[in-house]
């Protein structure tokens, strides 16, 4: 961890990791992507609210989010993902990242010891696709995404 990157959440045994798993929320603003990158997130900020499309499966909102590729390296999603949602990539920056720590076990998808889930966010743009403006005020569901304490 360098030293523009700061812990804001710890779950120790967390539910939704393997048995004695470990997630722990980085804010890293302006910071660099850590690796491996899992998937990634695009924050979209406008007049105090955050941009969101349903999740895949739960149609529950979130933020855009796109797995990382194999070879492609976590810039190159967010990229990636901020042509497909905003047209553009430019003026990307790391906002933090949620860090899952495990052992080796069956059934779980993510690389390990560490899996990163990293949060990029943008300057406001407008979006291209269909979602929602959900307001910093009234998060709803948000609050429950292990990337809430980042924005929240």
């Amino acid at each position: 961890m360098t030293a523009r990157e700061q812990v804001v959440r710890t779950v120790a045994d967390a539910p939704w990791l393997p048995p004695g798993g470990r997630a722990d929320v980085v804010r890293a603003e302006g910071g660099s992507c850590p690796d491996p990158a899992s998937l990634v997130r695009l924050l979209v900020e406008r007049d105090d609210a955050v941009f969101c499309v349903p999740r895949d499966g739960t149609g529950r909102p979130d933020l855009p989010t796109t797995q990382v590729a194999p070879g492609e390296t976590g810039w190159g999603a967010a990229r990636r993902l901020a042509d497909d949602v905003l047209g553009t990539h430019r003026d990307l920056t790391v906002v933090g990242y949620v860090r899952n720590t495990v052992r080796a076990g069956p059934g779980y998808p993510w690389p390990t010891p560490h899996a990163h889930f990293v949060v990029f966010g943008t300057g406001t743009a407008g979006v291209r696709v269909p979602g929602d403006w959900v307001p910093l005020a009234a998060p709803g569901a948000l609050v429950d995404r292990h990337w809430w304490p980042l924005v929240g």
